[in-house]
């Protein structure tokens, strides 16, 4: 499995990376999350991505890898406001607490990287929220700081010194990014974690997808259609191939987490992993389609959150 340098945190981390959401959102069996998280670090995935806002998803993850945890690089995400927590979104308190029961849940004594997910940037702004992620990374809490969102935000993001790690939006419907935050990420050596990076299987269309895919579903597969593209003309392979070595093949991404609670996909991931970036040709095309749709749509595709 090829290694990338997370940015300036000089982390080498796996270009497939495991995302945490389905197995929490989907209440997967506990025995299936450990069978395929242990099979991934296994075969040389050594990065785990989840969130507090992912139900079950830290505990899960958790009670399977916390034996191995001297293997893997772990994210979590924080800053929403929840029941059992006191304080407001994106205060300083919410996140404490969050990150200290993210350690409670996780079983571990650090979190690699801890990010905001998805604060709108008037909250950046603020300061409060970096704030409180710089004192737990000065309380070896987490060992930095980071930022998941898109577009203004995200570019805002990387723009604070505090920031070391963004997670964004990159796929063959979502590319608003590629040309804007990855630049400015690459330029401050600031490691990126590309989210959806399958574009939620956007080629099986709108109703195929279970649970929170829903949200995201009809954009994509929307574009999708609009983009008329046939694999035949990329080289071959299925869509989910396609798809995963176009965002592999992004300049300034490091790793592209994908989440499942099929061990076959799991074991296929890795396969497409290893083939390596899409060819450029292919990668052209897909671009060419998108800024053609886009066009034609009237407005602009903005990363989606």
């Amino acid at each position: 499995m090829e290694k990338r340098r997370l940015g300036r945190t000089g982390f080498e981390v796996s270009a497939l990376g495991f995302g945490g959401g389905p197995v929490g959102f989907l209440g997967t069996d506990q025995d299936r999350v450990t069978n395929i998280v242990n099979y991934l670090l296994d075969n040389g995935v050594n990065f785990i991505d989840t969130a507090a806002g992912y139900p079950g998803s830290e505990e899960a993850l958790g009670n399977a890898v916390n034996h191995r945890r001297d293997e893997y690089v772990l994210v979590s995400k924080c800053g929403q406001a929840f029941d059992d927590l006191e304080g407001e979104a994106w205060s300083a308190q919410v996140i404490e607490q969050t990150v200290d029961r993210a350690l409670r849940r996780l079983k571990t004594d650090h979190l690699d990287v801890m990010l905001l997910h998805g604060c709108d940037q008037e909250f950046l702004e603020r300061g409060e929220a970096v704030e409180a992620l710089v004192k737990a990374r000065d309380a070896g809490k987490i060992r930095y700081a980071g930022y998941s969102g898109d577009n203004e935000a995200g570019l805002y993001a990387a723009g604070l010194d505090a920031i070391d790690v963004i997670e964004t939006s990159v796929n063959i419907c979502d590319q608003a990014n590629i040309d804007s935050l990855l630049p400015e990420a690459k330029g401050r050596d600031i490691g990126v974690i590309v989210k959806r990076p399958v574009a939620n299987a956007a080629w099986l269309g709108v109703g195929q997808q279970p649970g929170f895919y829903a949200n995201y579903t009809t954009s994509y597969a929307e574009r999708f259609g609009a983009m008329g593209l046939d694999p035949a003309d990329l080289g071959g392979g299925d869509w989910a191939e396609i798809a995963l070595r176009f965002t592999l093949a992004q300049d300034g991404v490091t790793t592209a987490i994908v989440g499942t609670t099929n061990p076959d996909n799991a074991k296929r991931n890795i396969e497409v992993a290893e083939k390596g970036p899409l060819p450029d040709a292919a990668i052209a095309t897909i671009r060419s389609a998108f800024a053609e749709a886009e066009s034609a749509s009237g407005e602009a595709w903005l990363g989606l959150r």
